[in-house]
This record gives structure tokens, C-alpha cells and sequence, in this order.
């Protein structure tokens, strides 16, 4: 069974957010032999962007929220409580962002030794481009174009799309081409490893 993913999936493991215990379950199952994890080439550069974007927003509420303390500060009475709770305020925002960095270079490793790679190739950013003529984002295009390439040339007819964007994916002439290509596309990664194990149970009966 090939399951596709894209950057969501990456980012919820290397940010330890709400799904992240069904996307490592994937993960497991790739990495005994149950499934063969297909990810387009382009969705382990897009959670690079997204983390930069994540790090500007916190790094613009920081400085915001001290600046509001040093004002504070100026009250005696605070003066010492708003220099602490600046000090850990600023300790925990370095913190953080090195550890996702961390956990996003960690989670990448651990896909590349598992994963199958799209490659971004002429014929995926072509086709990408068209796809954007019909309301895609030009990132979702890439990886739908991607996906759609590497099942034009798969085996088999048991395929499975996971993805968390409903905003472009889920629309019936999208599920309509997926399923003519005997993918289905499931948009939360806990549905997704429930449907897996039930594949695959299925096989082995």
C-alpha cells in the first residue's frame, strides 16, 4: 500500500502537535515493511518556510509582550517581577525555537532513510501550473501534481492520500480524479492510520 503525505504530516511530527502520535504510528509501520511512505520532494522544504514564519510571529509577540513589561518595570512596585518574567519570557522563546528546529532536522532524517521521494520534476511543475488555474495554492498544486504523478505510474490500486488541507483537497472532482486512480484521501492522520491497520488486516485475512 503506498500512502502519500505531505508537509502537514511533517510539521505535526517535528512540532509534537495534536496528530503526532498517529503520524509516528505511519511512520512505525513504514519502517517494518507494512507500508511504502510516498512524500513529494517539495514537502520537506515547505515546513522550513512555515517554521520561519511560526519563529517572526513569536519573535514579534516578544518583543511586544517585553516591551509592555519594561513599561511595567517602571512601577517600583513590579520592578523586580517584570525583569524576571522578562529574563524567562525570552529564555523560553530561544528554547523553543531551537528545539523545533532540532525536532524538524530529526523528523526530516528519519523520512529520507523511510520515504519514497517525489522529485520535483518538469513535468510535476507543469502540471502544477494548470492546477493552479483551478483554484489551487501554488504550494498544493506542487504536491498534488506530485502525488498525481507517481500514481500514473504505480503499481496496484490500494493507495492512500493523507492531508490536512480541506481548503484545496477536498472537492469532489479532486477525489473524484484520486479515486479513478485507486487512491483514497482521508483528511485528519488519525482517520488515516485507523484505515491503514484496516487495510492491511484485510490483506492478511
Amino acid at each position: 500500500m503506498n500512502v502519500y503525505v505531505e508537509s502537514n504530516f511533517v510539521l505535526e511530527l517535528a512540532l509534537l502537535q495534536e496528530q503526532h502520535g498517529s503520524c509516528s504510528q505511519i511512520v512505525d509501520l513504514a519502517v517494518e515493511g507494512h507500508i511504502h511512505l510516498v512524500i513529494p520532494a517539495y514537502s520537506l522544504v515547505e515546513p522550513y518556510e512555515t517554521l520561519i514564519r511560526f519563529f517572526k510571529k513569536r519573535r514579534a509577540i516578544a518583543e511586544d509582550v517585553n516591551t509592555e513589561l519594561k513599561q511595567l518595570g517602571r512601577s517600583a512596585p513590579y520592578e523586580e517581577q517584570t525583569d524576571t518574567l522578562q529574563e524567562q519570557f525570552t529564555a523560553l522563546f530561544i528554547r523553543n525555537e531551537e528545539e523545533e528546529r532540532n525536532r524538524l532536522r530529526n523528523t526530516l532524517e528519519q523520512l529520507l532513510e523511510v520515504a519514497e521521494l517525489i522529485p520535483l520534476t518538469t513535468t510535476v511543475i507543469n502540471n502544477s501550473l494548470q492546477q493552479q488555474q483551478q483554484d489551487f495554492s501554488p504550494q498544493d498544486a506542487v504536491v498534488y501534481s506530485s502525488v498525481l504523478e507517481h500514481l500514473a505510474n504505480a503499481d496496484g490500486d490500494d493507495h492512500v492520500f493523507l492531508n490536512l488541507n480541506r481548503k484545496d483537497f477536498d472537492d469532489p472532482e479532486v477525489q473524484d480524479r484520486l479515486e479513478e486512480m485507486g487512491c483514497k484521501i482521508l483528511f485528519r492522520f488519525d482517520r488515516g492510520i485507523g484505515y491503514i491497520r484496516s487495510r492491511l488486516n484485510d490483506q492478511e485475512a
